[in-house]
C-alpha cells in the first residue's frame, strides 16, 4: 500500500526518532512510504487557539503535500484528529476532502487498514506503562475512555503491544486523564498544565483541595471524580436548572454529540427508575 508520512512538526523538532520509527514499521509492514518535504505544521496550534485564518496557509500547505496519496499516516493523534475534523480554515475543495478523509493515525491504520495480526520480529522484554492520550482516546477512539462504564472495553493501542514478544503491561492508576499537554494549551497556559492536581476522589477532600489550590499563585485545576451514572441535574430542579440543562444537551446534539446525550438520558432515567 502507497502512503504518504505525516510527521507533525513537534515530532520532527523534539522526537525526530519516532519519525524515523513510524517510517521504518511501515515499510517493515510493506507499505510503500513517501515523505514529502515540504510539510511543515497541520495548523493545528493556531486552530486550537482560536487563531483560524493563521491555520489557513499551513492547512493549504499540508493539503497541498498530500493531495496525491490515498493514504495519510501520522503518529500523533491530536493532529490526525485536527486534519479529519478541523481542517476547516481553507476552502472544502474535492482534494481538501479527500486530504481530510484519507488521513489516518497510527495506532489505527495498523488494525483497521493493514489489518496487522502478529508482529513476528518484534521483541521487547520490558515493562511497560500505557497512557491514553486525551484526542486520542475521546477524539478518535483508541480505546474506551474510562467515564463509559457501561460499555464494552476496547483498546487498539494495548491490542497492539500485545502482540510483541516479551512486553509486559503494567497498570497505572490513571490510564487516561490529561498528561497537561494539551497542545498549544501548555504553552499558552502553563501554569494551568503545571497544576493538573489534585484528584479528590472523597467528598470530605474537597474543601481542602479547593483551598489548596486558591492557595496557589496562578491559575490552578481541581480534578474531580464523580458518579457516572448521578443525575446529571438534581431530583428537584428549578425551571431555570431545566432550561440549562435542555439548552446544554441540545448543544451537544447540534454539535454531534448525539452518543453523549443519549448517554446522559440513559444514565437519568437508570438512576430514577
Amino acid at each position: 500500500m502507497k502512503v504518504g508520512l505525516f510527521i507533525p512538526c513537534y515530532i520532527d523538532a523534539f522526537f525526530p526518532e519516532v519519525g524515523v520509527a513510524a517510517l521504518q514499521l511501515l515499510e517493515k509492514l510493506s507499505c510503500s512510504v513517501e515523505y514529502p518535504l515540504e510539510q511543515t505544521c497541520c495548523g493545528q496550534p493556531m486552530a486550537n487557539s482560536g487563531c483560524q485564518e493563521n491555520a489557513s496557509a499551513t492547512e493549504a500547505l499540508f493539503v497541498e503535500c498530500f493531495k496525491d496519496f490515498g493514504t495519510v499516516v501520522g503518529p500523533s493523534g491530536s493532529c490526525v484528529h485536527h486534519v479529519r475534523f478541523h481542517l476547516d480554515a481553507i476552502e472544502q475543495t474535492p482534494e481538501t476532502r479527500k486530504v481530510r478523509a484519507g488521513t489516518r493515525e497510527l495506532v489505527e491504520f495498523l488494525p483497521d487498514d493493514l489489518k496487522v495480526s502478529a508482529f513476528p520480529w518484534a521483541a521487547f522484554p520490558r515493562k511497560v506503562r500505557l497512557h491514553d492520550s486525551c484526542t486520542a482516546l475521546r477524539g478518535l477512539g483508541h480505546a474506551r475512555p474510562s467515564e463509559r462504564v457501561n460499555e464494552p472495553y476496547f483498546s487498539k493501542t494495548r491490542d497492539l503491544l500485545g502482540k510483541i514478544a516479551g512486553l509486559e503491561l503494567v497498570e497505572i492508576d490513571r490510564p487516561d486523564e490529561c498528561c497537561g499537554f494539551g497542545g498549544s494549551f501548555c504553552v499558552t497556559d502553563e501554569a494551568v498544565s503545571a497544576k493538573m492536581g489534585p484528584r479528590v476522589e472523597d467528598p470530605a477532600e474537597v474543601r481542602p483541595a479547593l483551598e489548596k489550590a486558591l492557595a496557589h499563585r496562578g491559575p490552578a485545576l481541581v480534578d474531580v471524580v464523580t458518579d457516572p451514572n448521578a443525575l446529571a441535574m438534581p431530583p428537584k430542579a428549578t425551571v431555570q436548572q431545566a432550561k440549562g440543562f435542555a439548552m446544554a444537551m441540545t448543544k451537544m446534539a447540534f454539535a454531534g454529540e448525539t452518543e453523549d446525550v443519549l448517554d446522559t438520558v440513559v444514565a437519568n432515567w437508570r438512576e430514577l427508575g
